[in-house]
């Protein structure tokens, strides 16, 4: 028997827009891969499937144009990156590969045939080998896309023998068919089996199907024992001792990389020809501004050269990783790894990535350094610089998400201090931007200052634990819980007024969340123990 599965409709408008027919880009994913998802954006007549039981029809073409076709591509094969499959929108790629490890996916304003849905195919028909497609009926999805994208994964994964990812309450009764995941802004997540048209971040996941709130349905692993496939081959070494060895050129290195498992490391070694300023973006995949459309919360861990952690970074409100600091003379080691976060599962926190590393010019054996305090509710600041050159320009600059920085004052060229109070309460990052009269630009060492006069809650003393304790100042009676990335609860307990130290013991080196909550109030923190 064959089952049919379409997607729920969560957006429905009825609208009036000139369709646009272009040369479709030609676009694959992995092109060495016997397996396929065609997206077939320029029509199609339907003829000899199981959909023809009224005989053949004709699907007209996506209405997208081609820099709406190609984001659609790059959101869909990003989805698919971990897996030896081609994501393509080339026909003779999908007609070359084996019938029983191959799917068309009709992107097509053509949904009278069928009626209101979002898309519609047969679950496990990847490997019926008679060609047998699946469709979404973009101008139901407003020709949107993210929607679009959204949808053509969703389908495919139904072909591949996936069924919704559903939600139940604490009584195993479902209360949606499809999960809508949790959170918003750059973090927020939702499965793509599930209705992931408006969360950022979509991945597969580890959860109650539609038949029941028992019955997981771990997504990778049914894509890859359904349809004969495999994980993509390791692209890096995964320990220190084998560690891939960086070089700079002209004071920068950069690669690409993926992490296809979760349990994917991926290790690099570099030397630092002497102390200088160090700077490294790790960027996830993206699409777009904010990592719109990225399937991977990373996190990287600096190493000196006795293999000793030196920090770890991970920005807990987005998805990338930004180290800016100054190191010695020596060798270094990066790790790349995936990670979770307060709203993402690291089930499936998958994906492609971008590394860049920069030495920024520095003021050489002079000093440009910024000091800051806090002074009741305000922040204030002093500076030094010395330099043979002129100020001619500084600013002032400030960030809250451990990435982007941007503008709080520029002084007059000869002042060397400011306060203000600021508009956050949270924790937030300040660095000089300093220009001198030769046209040479240089930025001084972070100033991180955190508000005092926030409510009073318990706090980590270290996120980053080598010991069996944890400690916690606390300035009263709080619960506490750990959960691990997948949800699990590993440790409860109670803080007192004061230093408290919480046993670790016996929990295995990885990253996890801590919720401390009194009443209606609750905070949360991660640490990762080493």
């Amino acid at each position: 028997m064959k089952t049919l599965f379409r997607s729920g409709l969560m957006v429905l408008l009825m609208i009036s827009k000139l369709m646009v027919k272009a040369q479709v880009p030609i676009l694959s994913s992995y092109p060495s891969a016997s397996a396929t998802i065609f997206l077939d954006f320029d029509g199609q007549t339907v003829t000899g499937t199981s959909w023809n039981f009224n005989g053949p029809f004709v699907c007209g073409a996506s209405g997208l144009n081609n820099t709406q076709i190609t984001e659609v591509f790059n959101r869909v094969a990003e989805d698919y990156r971990p897996f030896s499959v081609n994501v393509t929108t080339d026909s003779t790629k999908y007609l070359a590969a084996p019938a029983n490890k191959r799917i068309r996916i009709i992107l097509t304003i053509s949904s009278a045939w069928y009626g209101s849905a979002g898309g519609v195919s047969f679950v496990g028909s990847f490997t019926w080998g008679d060609d047998t497609p699946g469709f979404v009926f973009s101008a139901l999805l407003n020709y949107n896309s993210k929607y679009v994208a959204e949808a053509a994964s969703h389908e495919t994964g139904h072909t591949l023998g996936l069924f919704h990812q559903s939600f139940f309450d604490m009584n195993c009764v479902k209360t949606s068919e499809y999960n809508a995941g949790q959170g918003n802004g750059e973090t927020g997540w939702a499965p793509i089996m599930g209705v992931s048209y408006y969360k950022n971040v979509t991945t597969w996941h580890n959860g109650p199907n539609s038949y029941g709130c028992n019955v997981f349905q771990n997504d990778m692993a049914l894509i890859i024992a359904n349809n004969g496939l495999s994980y993509r081959t390791d692209d890096y070494a995964n320990t220190l001792n084998t560690a891939n060895s960086l070089s700079f050129s002209n004071n920068q290195f950069q690669l690409s990389g993926l992490i296809e498992q979760t349990t994917d490391l991926d290790i690099f070694k570099f030397t630092m020809p002497s102390k200088h300023l160090f700077h490294l973006d790790v960027n996830p995949y993206s699409v777009g501004t904010s990592d719109a459309g990225s399937n991977i919360d990373l996190q990287v861990t600096l190493y000196n050269n006795s293999q000793k952690v030196l920090q770890v970074y991970n920005p807990s409100n987005s998805l990338n990783a930004v180290i800016d600091t100054t190191l010695n003379a020596g060798i270094y080691f990066l790790r790349i790894e995936s990670t979770g976060n307060q709203y993402l599962p690291g089930y499936a926190s998958l994906g492609s990535y971008s590394m860049q590393a920069d030495l920024p010019a520095s003021l050489t054996s002079r000093r440009l350094e910024l000091h800051g305090i806090l002074n009741d509710d305000k922040h204030q600041f002093d500076w030094l610089i010395d330099a043979d050159e002129q100020v001619t320009q500084q600013i002032l600059e400030i960030s809250t998400d451990d990435k982007a920085f941007s503008p709080v004052t520029e002084p007059l060229n000869n002042a060397r201090s400011f306060i203000y109070k600021p508009y956050v309460t949270a924790a937030a990052q300040y660095r000089l931007n300093v220009t001198f009269n030769n046209g040479r630009q240089f930025y001084s060492n972070i100033v991180t200052l955190r508000q005092t006069s926030a409510v009073p809650r318990p706090q980590l003393i270290n996120n980053l634990i080598y010991t069996n304790n944890i400690s916690v100042t606390s300035p009263g009676l709080y619960t506490y819980t750990i959960y691990d990335f997948t949800g699990k609860t590993i440790i409860k307990g109670q803080l007192t007024n004061g230093l408290n130290n919480v046993s670790a013991g016996g929990i295995p080196n990885s990253m996890y969340v801590i919720r401390f909550a009194s009443g209606t109030e609750q905070w949360t923190d991660k640490f990762v123990r080493e």
